[in-house]
């Protein structure tokens, strides 16, 4: 199964679709930069007998055209996490692709967008596939892809009905249009979408190249381990630092950990932080083709849910950490904690809280849901007296976040959690 790449950005030296890999990842003979014609070991994948992509050159109809898009073109752009299968696709095969545009062209959640980098904004910064902050332009042309955000802290925005201007909405590579922001953020970076990225199937989407495939409940095995979720208050609460802590306990108390971030908006740095601390395997939504949850039909979230599980558990690890995105009163994540299903994966969770009332709240609703707390943790836990005035109204243990790196804290949890 295909993890993340998460070598370090050092291996990334030009931005565009010609340095996916490390030089160690090209074949003996190929020098760095766009892939030798020439060279054998090229040849197969990277000169095609006949394109893939036939366009017209002309409207197709009125309201929509298609186009070639030359490979040097498509190598240049600058691919965002959110794209990096179809970025890995194309520095493979670049000239199997054209652009799809038009009045007519409606995108949709997850297809792939060429566009072009017309103002800097709140995003400054565009993730790469390996997760390195590359500094935008204006001018520059970017690979993203289409995707509503939920975001308290910063934009609430959804998919557009044309390929007019619209906006960045978040740097692992977000193309929406805000309809609202908090106060305190910058006006969203702006980009003019070029066109579709479409192939001989039509507009290539996030799902086309996604190496993991949603999978019913018959898809779980007999048997799985442990398994903890971390939710939390709201958007910033610590969720991913307690998952990455309690991962990291485990694993120094001589456990295998895989770890996954069932919801959210896709960006690197989560699941990079829960391998750094330790799981042996990780995962997110976007490999399964989803550049974001938000919006997405409740019934696909529930199989992603099961089918990330399920992925999780091939190796046959001794306990799985999920987080769950923003917080409870969110729509996906309010609807799972009130699923069977949720009850029947999941055997125990996690709490993260920024202050005491949150605690307080967040205790009583899960409660009342019927989910099992085994303890509250999170941006709480940074102030003693937050914690203390937290400590006098909730009945769960409030654990530091740093302190579930140590072993006989994590596995304290993990035997009250065990199937």
């Amino acid at each position: 199964m295909t993890v993340t790449d998460t070598r370090p950005s050092t291996t990334v030296s030009s931005p565009g679709l010609n340095d996916l890999h490390d030089p160690a990842d090209r074949p003996a003979g190929c020098p760095a930069g766009r892939p030798d014609a020439s060279s054998p070991a090229f040849r197969s994948a990277a000169v095609e007998p006949e394109p893939l992509f036939a366009p017209t050159f002309e409207a197709v109809r009125p309201g929509l055209r298609e186009e070639a898009l030359p490979a040097a073109r498509l190598l240049a752009a600058r691919p965002a996490y959110t794209t990096r299968y179809v970025a890995e696709h194309a520095a493979a095969a670049p000239s199997g692709f054209g652009l799809r545009s038009g009045a007519d062209v409606v995108p949709q959640p997850g297809d792939v967008v060429l566009a072009r980098v017309l103002e800097i904004g709140q995003h400054k910064r565009l993730e790469s596939p390996v997760s390195r902050k590359a500094l935008l332009f204006p001018g520059q042309e970017i690979l993203v892809a289409y995707g509503h955000r939920y975001a308290p802290d910063q934009f609430l925005a959804y998919v557009p009905s044309s390929l007019e201007p619209c906006d960045l909405v978040a740097g692992g590579g977000l193309a929406s249009q805000v309809r609202d922001a908090h106060a305190r953020v910058d006006a969203a970076t702006r980009i003019e979408p070029i066109g579709l990225l479409a192939d001989r199937d039509g507009v290539v989407n996030l799902r086309d190249h996604a190496p993991e495939r949603l999978v019913s409940e018959d898809g779980l095995p007999g048997a799985l381990p442990p398994i903890f979720a971390v939710l939390g208050s709201s958007m910033n609460s610590g969720k991913s630092t307690t998952v990455g802590c309690l991962v990291n306990g485990l694993a120094n108390s001589g456990l295998t950990v895989a770890a996954g971030k069932v919801t959210g908006t896709g960006a690197g740095n989560d699941v990079n932080l829960f391998r750094d601390a330790g799981a042996t395997r990780v995962m997110d939504f976007t490999d399964f083709g989803y550049p974001t949850t938000f919006q997405t039909d409740y019934d696909e979230i529930c199989r992603l849910l099961t089918s990330m599980v399920a992925a999780l558990a091939e190796e046959s690890p001794d306990v799985i950490v999920l987080e769950i995105a923003d917080g409870v009163f969110q729509g996906e994540t309010g609807r799972l904690l009130a699923d069977p299903l949720f009850h029947r994966l999941v055997d125990s969770t996690l709490f993260a809280a920024q202050e005491a009332l949150g605690a307080l709240s967040g205790s009583r609703i899960l409660r009342e849901s019927g989910v099992e707390v085994a303890a509250i943790s999170g941006v709480l836990t940074a102030s003693p007296l937050a914690a203390a005035e937290a400590a006098g109204h909730v009945p769960e243990r409030i654990i530091p976040t740093f302190d579930l790196c140590r072993p006989e804290v994590a596995a304290g949890l993990l035997a009250g959690a065990r199937r």
